[in-house]
């Protein structure tokens, strides 16, 4: 991505923190192992992009290889949306990653005697969504008891294993999507 090289080492951690987890999800035998590896590919993908330009910069062919491998990760997400519309946040991720990797792939925006790269709408369009999306996954942190002044009462021990606890899937459900706000902001 075009931005400073701090931001980007920190991005790519988060993401490949992110993405690991997912991996521990799919293992986890609970319900969303679908879900998880398409999360753990959108981490690992964020991850790889992110990482800065002046350390390692992609062969040619790299930014389409990964537009066709999120394109099929869409049209995986398009097809599992038939048993749930929560697939449908997956389809957008993976347009998004489309949609950056074919602006990375194309010559920088300075050759054109633009300020910024891509189509500005379709930026801003995706910058709202995953900015809503952001909001909403930190309101459905917030355990219920906190918002209705109870105190947090978490209820004890934990029998379950790391995979199976809820609250971190949403955590880097919503770390995806800072990231992605992030990564769209460098466009």
């Amino acid at each position: 991505m075009h931005g400073p090289a701090s931001s980007g080492w920190l991005l790519v951690a988060l993401c490949a923190v992110t993405g690991a987890y997912c991996l521990v999800r799919m293992r986890s035998g609970g319900g969303e192992r679908r879900g998880a590896g398409g999360e753990a590919l959108m981490g690992f993908g964020m991850a790889v992009m992110a990482v800065p330009a002046a350390v390692f910069t992609p062969p040619p062919w790299a930014w389409p290889a990964y537009a066709v491998v999120f394109g099929a990760a869409g049209v995986h997400a398009l097809w599992a949306a038939r048993s749930g519309a929560h697939h449908l946040h997956h389809l957008v991720g993976a347009a998004a990653m489309v949609y950056m990797s074919l602006v990375m792939a194309g010559p920088p925006a300075h050759a054109h005697g633009r300020d910024g790269s891509g189509i500005p709408l379709l930026t801003g369009a995706l910058l709202l969504y995953f900015a809503g999306y952001v909001l909403l996954s930190g309101v459905r942190l917030v355990p219920v008891r906190v918002l209705a002044g109870g105190g947090t009462g978490d209820g004890g021990g934990d029998a379950s294993g790391w995979g199976d606890r809820p609250e971190l899937a949403r955590a880097c459900r919503l770390a995806m999507g800072i990231a992605m706000v992030a990564m769209l902001l460098t466009l």
